[in-house]
């Protein structure tokens, strides 16, 4: 039998050698506060200053900069949702996004590593669409109570107790769900994709509010699953109302994902991208953001003369992303994020649908 090398079994059969034997570890480097630290890492406090008290930098900058230097060592790209921590966000990302943004521009990038800082579904969404590159999650607890309100199992119980009615399940899914998936959504298409099937009767799964608010836009009768982001499901319209009484000419942003009566008194709604273009196009002198609490602060470093009013609504999952564990996972390459070929071929072919789709 010809002798594989470990690169070429791992590329052979990943299951059978470890990231950490394909690549190796490295050791862990001395994290010091160094002159020579702070010098390079100036210019990315500037940018998180204003959430980063100078006391507490001196503690976040040897990991960025330990961070920055070992992903080039690593041909490593660093991904981060829109709902990670500034720190994360500005300091160490490579690519920022949503979910399936991340995932579409990691496919291209001339990278052999992908670090997905976010939670478990869009490290699963990021393999599927580069399924020659290593994913790694720094957290392989970042979950989602959205994804992890439904199985495979359950949408194979829903075709039957529907047989022919298409099945639309929202991009925030594991690859297992996608895979017995007619085609996915995102929040910002999800009406285009309803509306391109010709039956009546279209399942929208698994975010219940999703798909209520999309049922409000179409006549087709929308089917629902009782799943729900416990970051947007814990807003009220009584809150939101009291905000803008305390806060006469804010204009608040709502995110599908809340129930319609958060969403009726919003003065806009849309994805978490619609959410970023719609402040930066409209610069509104004070915005409350109603989704999760980074998001805002992420903006906000950005973009000058704006006023966040912030209900800070926390992701667990997404927190459990830090620095310490991102160097962890390039020092360690942990936690690889695999997925079955039999099922990853089915969820791809969900999601490419989606992309191909003619809007």
């Amino acid at each position: 039998m010809t002798h594989l090398d470990t690169r070429t079994q791992a590329v052979a059969n990943p299951v059978l050698v470890s990231a950490a034997q394909r690549f190796g570890i490295i050791e862990r480097p001395e994290l010091a506060f160094t002159p020579a630290v702070a010098r390079e890492t100036e210019h990315l406090y500037e940018k998180v200053k204003d959430f980063i008290p100078a006391i507490e930098w001196p503690v976040y900058a040897p990991y960025v900069h330990a961070i920055n230097r070992l992903k080039k060592e690593r041909n490593a790209v660093i991904l981060a949702h829109n709902y990670q921590t500034p720190d994360i966000f500005h300091c160490v990302a490579d690519i920022v996004g949503d979910s399936l943004q991340l995932a579409r521009d990691a496919s291209k990038v001339d990278a052999e590593i992908i670090i997905q800082c976010g939670v478990h579904f869009m490290a699963e969404t990021s393999k599927l669409l580069s399924p020659e590159k290593t994913v790694l999650i720094p957290d392989g607890k970042a979950g989602c109570s959205l994804s992890e309100s439904i199985t495979g199992a359950d949408v194979r119980l829903l075709k039957q107790r529907y047989p022919g009615v298409p099945v639309v399940t929202y991009v925030n899914t594991s690859a297992d769900v996608k895979a017995e998936t007619d085609i996915c959504c995102t929040s910002s298409n999800v009406l285009a994709v309803v509306e391109s099937f010709a039956s009546d009767t279209v399942l929208c799964i698994p975010d219940e509010y999703l798909a209520m608010n999309v049922a409000r836009q179409t006549n087709k009768k929308i089917l629902t699953w009782k799943g729900h982001c416990e970051v947007h499901e814990r807003f009220t319209a009584a809150e939101l109302l009291a905000y803008k009484e305390a806060n006469p000419g804010i204009e608040i942003i709502g995110h599908p994902e809340c129930h319609p009566d958060v969403i009726a008194v919003c003065d806009f709604a849309g994805s978490t991208s619609g959410m970023i273009n719609y402040v930066k196009d409209n610069r509104p002198s004070k915005v409350l953001l109603v989704t999760e609490c980074s998001m805002a602060s992420n903006i906000q470093a950005e973009i000058e003369g704006v006023e966040f009013i912030k209900p800070c609504n926390l992701c667990p999952h997404m927190k459990r992303i830090t620095l310490p564990k991102i160097l962890e996972s390039l020092l360690t390459m942990t936690e690889e994020v695999l997925v079955d070929p039999a099922i990853a071929d089915r969820a791809r072919l969900a999601v490419e649908r989606m992309v191909n789709l003619k809007q």
